[in-house]
């Protein structure tokens, strides 16, 4: 097995590893930050979710002997990121992660309850998606309004470096974004003493609390996206290489990693999409059969990410918030323009796909239940009424 490493798979684990944290981890802090998680419940569900998902991965990719890259739900850190904080604080919150990761288990397990999962119209999934992201990634271009210079050296670093190489192009803007916070902003001593301090900070458990608000309002539409835009589009990635794991294990694995991480502040762990491909591909050797330690050397570098994940977040925390959301937009801006393209892709879904993409993007709450839901709910309904129609 130890002589299936390659150079190749060494180099392609770092940088699946760089750039799945890089390109993402503001928006995870967001999401966290946004649904009442403290300063140190939000180092404490990061560094969670890097350990379990360097676990998962691992573990998976020695199992099956296939280039099993594991992610934490991006898509699911904006759904939070775009409902606010719950009735019952954070707790109630985790209590959602849990039931969200339960429910992916369920999935795994139950074939029922994955081919409901699968029959959601993927342009309504797309739709909630959209939605939930397009706040998000309206803030790059928000943040310039309130920082003219800064935000347009993050935007036009983006996009210069984005006609180059597209995976660099988040890295690049994070790259900008700490030498602006070093020598535009200024950062004093005192504030490098609090970042270095937030380095020993340790992980912190939080008791779920259970309410049908947060279940239903929050919970089944994490496990929707997780399931719509990650593990199922993930798995879809492995197969384009040839690759054909169980897709329940898959599942109800990367769901009980999630029930693991959530009492400590960990939103979702699911199989990756786009850092999928690099693992898969040739970049990570010429043998199909020896890329699976791409992913392992993505795991074992996650797990060196888990003690220094505090200051990293403490460092990003002295920015300005406009400027944290403009790094955490630009790198939702891919998905969103991918979730939009499949919200109008099939033409006698449209109308229903636009109902739920307003309504998630509204952000309207009813009977403590977040749009996302609503939307989806209100998509199925108008779409079940046409097709009932048409019979």
């Amino acid at each position: 097995m130890i002589k299936d490493i390659t150079p190749k798979a060494i180099f392609t684990g770092f940088l699946t590893t760089f750039v799945g944290f890089a390109a993402s981890f503001a928006v995870v802090m967001q999401g966290l930050y946004a649904v009442g998680a403290t300063d140190v419940q939000v180092i404490s569900g990061l560094m969670m979710l890097c350990f379990f998902k360097a676990i998962c991965e691992i573990y998976l990719s020695l199992k099956t002997k296939m280039p099993i890259t594991i992610a934490w739900s991006t898509p699911g850190a904006a759904l939070l990121a775009s409902t606010g904080v719950l009735a019952g604080g954070f707790s109630a919150a985790v209590g959602a992660f849990v039931v969200a990761g339960a429910l992916v288990v369920l999935a795994g397990l139950w074939k029922p309850l994955e081919r409901l999962v699968s029959n959601i119209p993927l342009s309504l999934a797309n739709a909630m998606l959209a939605g939930v992201l397009l706040p998000l990634c309206l803030a790059p271009f928000m943040a310039i309004n309130d920082f003219p210079l800064y935000g347009l050296l993050i935007l036009l670093t983006w996009i210069g470096i984005g006609q180059i190489n597209k995976l660099w192009a988040v890295p690049a803007a994070l790259a900008v974004f700490a030498v602006i916070l070093f020598a535009g902003i200024g950062v004093s001593s005192e504030q490098m003493q609090t970042v270095a301090a937030a380095a020993f900070v340790f992980p912190e458990f939080v008791t779920p609390q259970f309410t049908w608000q947060a279940m239903i309002g929050v919970g089944v539409p994490l496990f929707i996206v997780t399931m719509a835009s990650q593990n199922i589009t993930g798995y879809g990635v492995l197969r384009a290489y040839d690759y054909a794991p169980k897709a329940g294990e898959l599942f109800w694995v990367t769901g009980l990693f999630t029930v693991f991480s959530a009492p400590f502040g960990g939103h979702g762990i699911n199989l990756a999409a786009i850092t999928a491909a690099m693992c898969a591909s040739d970049e990570a050797g010429p043998d199909p059969k020896k890329r699976y330690w791409s992913s392992i050397m993505s795991g074992i570098f996650y797990l060196m990410l888990v003690p220094i994940v505090g200051a990293a977040i403490a460092f990003v925390a002295l920015a300005p918030v406009a400027l944290i959301k403009a790094v955490a937009g630009l790198a939702l801006i891919g998905a969103f323009v991918g979730a939009l393209k499949g919200t109008v892709e099939t033409a006698d879904e449209r109308e229903a796909a636009g109902l739920t993409f307003l309504i998630t993007a509204s952000g309207i709450s009813l009977l403590g239940i977040s749009a996302p839901f609503w939307g989806l709910l209100a998509g199925i309904a108008m779409l079940a009424g046409l097709k009932w129609r048409k019979s």
